[in-house]
């Protein structure tokens, strides 16, 4: 089987994001068959909700559509690591792999921070993937954050 990535539709959610105002984070939510299900961008300040987060929004998305509150043997790629919020959501919903780009050092909670994953509390502990398009998604977020700055 040969590994497919799905960042670049994150990467694009991201760039919507960005042009409506929201800090540029985008998540694409696959099926096991390797199909989109769902993607968003994150939406937070539009709909004056702290929990529309791009990964949020798209497992939601996902769930709907299929029915089901979990997404077992779903990928999620995500243009930045998950918050702890998100993680918890990721672990609750039975994502089976999240893929994510740039690296939090402030918010995440994956990599960084709480480690949502590493702790007994967490239900289900997703296989994760991190680095990838990182440099993109790294661009995006330092390019809108200048932005917001001058």
């Amino acid at each position: 089987m040969v590994f497919t990535s799905f960042m670049e539709q994150a990467l694009a959610e991201a760039r919507k994001a960005g042009a409506r105002g929201e800090v540029p984070v985008g998540a694409v939510v696959v099926s096991p068959e390797g199909k989109v299900v769902a993607s968003a961008g994150n939406r937070t300040r539009e709909l004056s909700d702290p929990t529309g987060h791009a990964e949020i929004l798209a497992m939601r998305e996902a769930c709907t559509a299929l029915g089901s509150e979990r997404l077992p043997g779903h990928d999620l790629y995500v243009t930045l690591e998950p918050c702890p919020m998100c993680a918890s959501a990721i672990s609750q919903t039975r994502i089976a792999r999240v893929y994510f780009g740039a690296a939090d050092p402030k918010s995440g909670g994956v990599a960084q921070g709480p480690r949502v994953f590493d702790h007994p509390q967490s239900h289900h502990v997703p296989e994760v993937y991190d680095g990838i398009s990182a440099e993109d998604s790294e661009a995006l977020l330092k390019d809108f954050f200048a932005e917001k700055r001058s």
